[in-house]
């Protein structure tokens, strides 16, 4: 059993940044992790995710100012996302899959999930 703890959510003004953490605990942190987010009445998105050694794969809307990193020490992944924008506005989750070694992008794939974190942009 894998438990995700999402944090580091707020308000903040466009084009600042904020970085997301996932604190993972359970049997194993050797996962793929994910990020994901939802705007009101639209689909779960993905955002990017990271593989056990570290290779990544991103949505293409988000390649360039969103980045995600893992340090398997502390059992943690982070989404550090700069020059944010009103679409960026959303709740995030991070989700966890210890069977995977390639980077998924669909929320299907993903056996854990947290309770996500808010994130709001004003313009």
């Amino acid at each position: 059993q894998v438990q995700l703890v999402e944090s580091g959510g707020g308000l903040v003004q466009t084009g600042s940044s904020l970085r997301l953490s996932c604190a993972a605990s359970g049997t194993t942190f050797r996962a793929v992790v994910g990020w994901f987010r939802q705007a009101p009445g639209k689909e779960r998105e993905f955002v990017a995710a990271i593989t056990r050694i570290g290779s990544t794969a991103y949505a293409d809307s988000m390649k360039g100012r969103f980045t995600i990193s893992r340090e398997n020490a502390k059992n943690t992944v982070y989404l550090q996302m700069n020059s944010l924008e009103p679409e960026d506005t959303a709740v995030y989750y991070c989700a966890a899959n210890p069977t995977r070694f390639s980077p998924a992008r669909y929320p299907t794939d993903y056996n854990y999930w947290g309770q996500g974190t808010q994130v709001t942009v004003s313009s």
